[in-house]
């Protein structure tokens, strides 16, 4: 039985434990707490005075605006299968596993079980007493327990700072889901603009051709020089050579459009179904106000809670100035072996036990510990610079493309005005030669122009498009749809299953759950 004395010492060193909580939550939290940087952003954005732009929030699904299946589907694989946003979404469970690491440091930091057991023997040559025996056995297993109360709120906000990064990571997953929709949409008007370029070359090539039998007539019937044939054959040879290069960008392109589907060279051309022509922009675009690109753009968010994480560590480092209060303890079960032999080692008469608190206060390593709180707090500092340049750019990218855009539409009209008169032009001149009415180069000059006007008219088409994509990039939309999808792959979740024990953290977390994964958007 245990004696009164070693009953009394159990219960004073166990109450001390349980009295452990209530210390902890008297302790403060040292160190700055965070607020979301003021940011002057302009109360709407310029040009919206167009008859085009609308301040209308902006749609999530943008890029189905254009009306595209092709697009759509491409858009839906490069979501399920993109390398680089599964990167992203594996250091979402990264951070939560180091989120589930600071966790823990709330409670008994050092716990281990352990076992020993130990022979010893003395030399008969050595003294013994009576009744010492000359060999012994020393068995031991019990319990080490330590556990620094968060006083000073330390490791409560080690919890911030890693929360606070997790949340980032989740940010810079759905800024990678925005950059990967644009990118994808911005490659497959590329795709199609080549396709239309090329298309237009080789309808001019077969008017050349028509021109170059005409002056070939015109020579063999000696109604004109043979400077006209060589000036056309000059021409059409020209046009011709101006395909391969065209055609070298298209099929890069499309290889750019297979690694962003993260399938090999060779495999979207299956994909890019329906007529070689350019996306067409909506009549009416939705733009918002510059407050709600705020809330919408993830690396904004992102960039908001990469400082959130850096004030939170401002306090773990100051948290080192001051004394920290520890409870350590051990307690297991002990036994030797004799001359009369074994004690049982699971009796009650074989616990032993110590306990008792500890204050440790490094004041001699205070200049040191200080200039680690400088560390921290210019850390600190410079990403809530970052973030006011964040906010900066992005209001800056969304002008850009807010003007790119309404300068193409306008382009956009007068080069198919221009196209509508070198059409003419070339009709004319090609009819005026054949009759003799004029010379060959009134063709040419016709013939150069119209091919010159349809490119000038494609490439301001891609434009519109183009800049309509980075406007809606620019806005941030695009990852409000991926908010209920898993973050990898299920055969990725399977693979680190059986690899690894990760318990419930590679499920999808609620949407609502703030520490889960909640969506880069401010309340």
């Amino acid at each position: 039985m245990l004696g009164e004395r070693t009953i009394g010492a159990l219960h004073g060193w166990v109450s001390l434990l349980l009295l452990g909580p209530p210390l902890l939550l008297v302790g403060c939290a040292v160190g700055p707490d965070f607020k979301t940087p003021d940011v002057n952003v302009p109360e709407s954005w310029q040009t919206t005075d167009d008859a085009h732009i609308a301040r209308t929030a902006t749609d999530a699904l943008w890029w189905k605006a254009f009306d595209d299946p092709a697009l759509d589907r491409l858009v839906e694989l490069a979501y399920g299968q993109n390398l680089p946003l599964q990167i992203a979404g594996l250091r979402i469970m990264e951070a939560r596993a180091q989120l589930a690491i600071a966790t823990g440091e709330q409670y008994p930091q050092v716990q281990q079980a352990f076992a020993s057991a130990l022979a010893a023997g003395l030399s008969k040559n050595a003294p013994i007493a009576a009744g010492i025996p000359r060999y012994l056995g020393d068995y031991r297993i019990g319990f080490d327990a330590a556990w620094e109360l968060d006083f000073w709120g330390k490791y409560r906000r080690g919890v911030q700072a890693a929360a606070a990064s997790m949340l980032s990571s989740v940010a810079d997953y759905y800024a990678a889901l925005v950059s990967l929709t644009a990118e994808v949409a911005r490659t497959y008007v590329v795709i199609r603009t080549f396709e239309v370029l090329i298309d237009l070359i080789q309808e001019n090539v077969r008017l050349q051709e028509d021109g170059l039998k005409i002056a070939e007539s015109r020579f063999h019937n000696g109604a004109t020089s043979e400077l006209d044939p060589t000036q056309a054959t000059t021409l059409l040879e020209g046009t011709r050579a101006s395909i391969p290069p065209l055609q070298t960008s298209l099929q890069q392109a499309r290889n750019a459009l297979s690694t962003l589907l993260g399938q090999p060279t060779g495999t979207v051309e299956a994909l890019i179904t329906g007529p070689a022509a350019i996306p067409r922009a909506p009549a009416t675009v939705a733009v918002g106000l510059p407050a709600e690109m705020l809330r919408r753009r993830p690396d904004i968010r992102r960039a908001e809670l990469n400082a959130a994480a850096q004030c939170a560590r401002i306090g773990v480092a100051k948290a080192d100035l001051y004394p920290s209060f520890s409870l350590a303890g051990t307690i297991g079960l002990e036994t030797a072996t004799t001359a009369a032999g074994t004690p049982n080692l699971f009796s009650l008469n074989g616990i032993f036990f110590n306990a008792g608190p500890r204050i440790s206060w490094p004041f001699f390593n205070y200049g040191r510990l200080t200039n680690a709180v400088r560390v921290q707090d210019a850390r600190f500092e410079e990403l809530l610079v970052a973030y006011h340049d964040t906010v900066l750019r992005a209001a800056q990218e969304v002008q850009d493309a807010l003007t790119g855009f309404v300068n193409a539409r306008q382009a956009v009209v007068f080069s198919q005005n221009a196209v509508k008169s070198a059409e003419r032009s070339e009709e004319l001149a090609l009819a005026e030669y054949r009759e003799g009415a004029t010379g060959y180069e009134r063709v040419l000059d016709a013939q150069r122009a119209l091919l010159e006007q349809q490119n000038n008219l494609a490439q301001s088409s891609s434009s519109v498009a183009t800049d309509l994509i980075a406007l809606y990039k620019a806005l941030g939309g695009g990852w409000e749809v991926r908010q209920r999808q898993p973050f990898i792959p299920e055969g990725t979740v399977r693979e680190m299953k059986e690899r690894t024990n990760w318990g419930d953290m590679l499920s999808q977390p609620p949407a609502s759950d703030p520490a889960k994964g909640q969506p880069p958007a401010k309340p």
